[in-house]
């Protein structure tokens, strides 16, 4: 709700961290109800350490000017306040020394030469390869079974 063009100006800040860290608990849930799927422990992994360092500041993900100023024109970086949301997303901008578990937080950035830079965390790395590790194992899974009932 708060990413849609039609809906992220009319929600309040204080909604958004509620409903960022709401969801996280309920793919958490998910994850539990789950956890016997191949990779799906390290999918919660990541979820638990994205919830750690939102919950640790503020309800929000930290991003450092730094890390924003690869993202957006530094003319339009200046507009923003530290410690204020970064655009319609999930980020807070804030300083490092002051960002709690700073390196769980969106420090990472794709290779400058992809053509549109994201910044991204820890365990948006773990949370990317357990969902990979899960749809491979699941599709293979459902291979299996097919070939099984083909045969027979």
């Amino acid at each position: 709700m708060f990413y849609l063009p039609a809906t992220r100006a009319l929600v309040p800040d204080g909604w958004v961290a509620i409903g960022l860290m709401a969801s996280q608990i309920l793919l958490l849930v998910f994850c539990w109800l789950n956890r016997h799927l191949a990779g799906v422990g390290l999918l919660a992994i990541g979820l638990a350490l994205n919830l750690l360092v939102i919950a640790t500041n503020g309800g929000l993900m930290p991003i450092s000017p730094q890390t924003a100023s690869h993202l957006i024109p530094e003319k339009l970086l200046q507009t923003l306040q530290v410690g204020g949301r970064f655009g319609y997303g999930k980020d807070i901008l804030l300083l490092p020394e002051k960002t709690n578990l700073a390196w769980l937080s969106d420090c990472f950035l794709t290779p400058a030469w992809l053509s549109h830079p994201i910044a991204f965390s820890l365990g948006d790395i773990l949370i990317s390869a357990g969902a990979f590790w899960v749809m491979a194992t699941q599709g293979k899974s459902w291979r299996l079974h097919k070939e099984n009932k083909d045969i027979s």
